[in-house]
């Protein structure tokens, strides 16, 4: 789907991660024995494209469109409701990014000026962001070819906590260490198990502050993008 090379390469640290990249995610799937007979299901950690791409599509292109799924309509939804259901992944991360738009301040082209912020937990640790995945077939290719399948995911979303909202009005779910089996678990298909895993955003294991928005061009990358902005360079920003 990238029409060049990856940068950094896929599975390298990368803190600027796009739609349309290969990020790694974890999941648990069946692996096939030696004679491509389904054993025992199994974790797995593999590198899939970030935004879905549903079975039915008629490109891969429409996955950009799809990089989220809003917690309240994944279940219902038809490019996510099957996956959302038997097909769950987590996505780990070190953060995520969002931006602020200003109620007062403007851009050279008079537009709301937009603040970036990095997002992380409180306590230091990773975190894993509640995903689905699903497989898609070019039916232009041939058996074999190793390009024939687009393996790709989507981020859930739900509403921001309390102080996050103040930045944004959406977050990614972030699940807790305890609830991460459970989700990965491929045999919990009941749609009332899954949506007890689909609650509101909870601001509390994450604090936020401002960044350059050196991040908001994807050419640029590296762990400078997470330098704190100098409160002296803060335009129109509202105190998340």
């Amino acid at each position: 789907m990238l029409k060049k090379p990856q940068d950094p390469p896929a599975g390298a640290p990368d803190w600027n991660m796009a739609p349309t990249k290969q990020a790694p995610v974890v999941l648990t799937r069946a692996v096939k024995d030696a004679d491509g007979e389904p054993g025992d299901p199994a974790r797995q950690l593999r590198l899939l494209t970030w935004g879905l791409v549903p079975s039915w599509a008629k490109d891969p292109g429409v996955g950009i469109r799809m990089i989220n799924a809003r917690a309240e309509t994944v279940l219902d939804k038809p490019a996510f409701a099957k996956a959302a259901a038997t097909r769950r992944c987590l996505v780990p991360a070190a953060g995520y990014y969002e931006w602020q738009v200003s109620p007062v301040a403007h851009d050279a082209k008079g537009k709301p000026r937009r603040q970036p912020f990095y997002m992380h937990r409180t306590d230091g640790h990773d975190t894993a962001f509640a995903g689905i995945y699903e497989f898609w077939r070019d039916r232009t290719l041939p058996e074999g070819d190793p390009d024939a399948w687009v393996v790709s995911f989507s981020i859930i979303t739900t509403s921001a906590g309390e102080g996050l909202d103040r930045i944004h009005d959406r977050q990614p779910l972030s699940l807790e260490r305890e609830q991460w089996d459970d989700w990965l678990d491929p045999s919990l298909t009941d749609e009332a198990d899954v949506a007890a895993f689909l609650r509101p955003g909870d601001s509390s294991p994450f604090e936020a502050y401002p960044i350059s928005s050196a991040v908001s061009a994807t050419r640029n990358n590296g762990p400078g993008l997470l330098t704190p902005l100098p409160s002296d360079q803060l335009v129109g920003v509202l105190d998340p």
